[in-house]
């Protein structure tokens, strides 16, 4: 029977059709696997991938999917992400209504970069694939990209750290399970021969960051770009709670930017009468 004929109760599990998770009374199955047999046997990690991919993973390459989560948990209340999750819950909202400001946020500015600098060394590796050597590969992406988009380079350079802390540790821990043959040490390539060209270029080194590291390791677990922005939540998830947490801990309200004795400085209209009245 063609979909178009489908009536009543047939119909509507197939509208409702998915290849994740198949439940009924006493049965939870996620990408086919009793979840049952997946609790205390997995790890938080390997559920994720299990969910996004379809397969298990290895322990080892969890385990990199963990440190690249775990990397990127927080980054101070001065992001814009924490900032809105403290301040939500100051206003007495739940710890959801909280954490939902706050994930709202994460976009192309804050959030996204990592997404951004994968699309960035796909393009790279895809110009390898078609037999470029990996400086002419990158010199091609690098030469495009500041005569076509003319922005920050995705995944170099940070506004507070001279040197990301953990761009370089994240780098060597795929360096070690390149060398035991998890991943391949494609991306990390990429990557590094991007922030070398850059150097040469521009006479300094911008050094890769949070966002280019993570991306760097997604990129070798073989995640597509659009799915680095989900997992950058899931992973900036757990500071946003964490604040959130703290300050509806608090006595004192938080309900701005700025502290109370602080005032914005206003650039407008200065004072003026409204028309008609005496001045």
């Amino acid at each position: 029977m063609s979909a178009e004929k489908k009536t009543g109760r047939e119909r509507g599990e197939e509208w409702w059709q998915t290849g994740i998770i198949e439940m009924y009374p006493g049965v939870i199955r996620l990408r086919g696997y009793e979840i049952q047999d997946l609790i205390g046997r997995i790890s938080f990690p390997a559920m994720i991938w299990l969910m996004l991919r379809g397969d298990l993973p290895s322990e080892e390459q969890a385990a990199l999917l963990g440190i690249a989560l775990g990397a990127a948990v927080d980054h101070g209340p001065q992001a814009p992400s924490i900032a809105i999750a403290r301040m939500a819950a100051t206003c007495g909202v739940g710890i959801n209504n909280a954490m939902a400001s706050a994930i709202n946020v994460l976009g192309d500015v804050h959030g996204g970069a990592g997404e951004q600098a994968l699309s960035f060394y796909g393009d790279i590796a895809e110009a390898l694939d078609r037999g470029l050597t990996l400086g002419g590969a990158v010199s091609e992406r690098l030469d495009r990209f500041f005569a076509e988009e003319k922005d920050y380079v995705p995944g170099l350079g940070h506004r507070f750290h001279p040197i990301d802390p953990r761009a370089p540790r994240l780098i060597e821990l795929t360096r070690d399970f390149a060398a035991r043959g998890v991943v391949s040490g494609r991306f990390a390539d990429i990557a590094e021969a991007i922030e070398a060209e850059m150097a040469k270029r521009k006479g300094k080194t911008i050094p890769l960051n949070i966002d280019g590291a993570t991306a760097v390791i997604y990129g070798e677990l073989g995640f597509p770009p659009a799915l680095t922005r989900g997992l950058f939540v899931l992973s900036r998830s757990v500071g946003i709670l964490a604040h959130a947490w703290e300050q509806s801990q608090e006595s004192d309200r938080n309900k701005g930017p700025l502290p109370r004795e602080w005032l914005w400085a206003y650039t407008g209209t200065p004072a003026r009468p409204f028309p008609g009245d005496s001045e």
